[in-house]
């Protein structure tokens, strides 16, 4: 090939002569407007779910104080008797990892997790104690109303993490 065709070919890195005809704002607003649109319409199904999200949120956040009070009674004990070490992190309530319709929050110490998920069907489930990188369970759900059994599961599954977490 002689220099002339060499000089006269667009090398590989050249953007092909339509791209630059292309308004990159103009794109832009069209994506917006696309985006906006589907979220109109995924927004108006996801609507009909706002009141059982709400209660779920509510039953969270009532659960996750619980849990909080609990954990401070936790710390203070294995504290004074020698053990500050032995904290555990509890995040607050946000959307679900997994269920579109739900809400949770987890608890973690190194590797150990446990997490609370209260779905807006009126369910609440108790996942772990599991390790991260490890396949999550078991899980134990109780319609949301029951709030004895509830309490009672919640006291073993916070009992069980707290003994694998501190397990070497």
């Amino acid at each position: 090939m002689s220099e002339q065709d060499a000089g006269s070919r667009p090398s590989r890195d050249a953007a092909p002569a339509d791209a630059a005809r292309v308004d990159p704002a103009r794109a832009a607003n069209g994506l917006a407007d696309r985006l906006a649109r589907v979220g109109r319409e995924i927004g108006g199904r996801e609507s009909a779910h706002a009141s059982g999200l709400a209660q779920a949120d509510q039953v969270a956040r009532t659960l996750h104080a619980s849990v909080a009070t609990a954990l401070d009674s936790f710390h203070s004990a294995a504290s004074e008797t020698g053990a500050p070490h032995l904290r555990v992190e509890l995040a607050a309530p946000r959307p679900d990892d997994k269920h579109l319709r739900s809400v949770q929050f987890e608890l973690s110490r190194g590797r150990h997790r446990a997490i609370v998920t209260v779905k807006s069907k009126g369910e609440v489930t108790l996942v772990g104690p599991f390790r991260t990188g490890k396949p999550e369970g078991p899980c134990k759900s109780f319609p949301v109303a029951a709030d004895t059994e509830i309490e009672s599961a919640l006291g073993g599954f916070l009992e069980e993490f707290l003994e694998e977490a501190a397990t070497p």
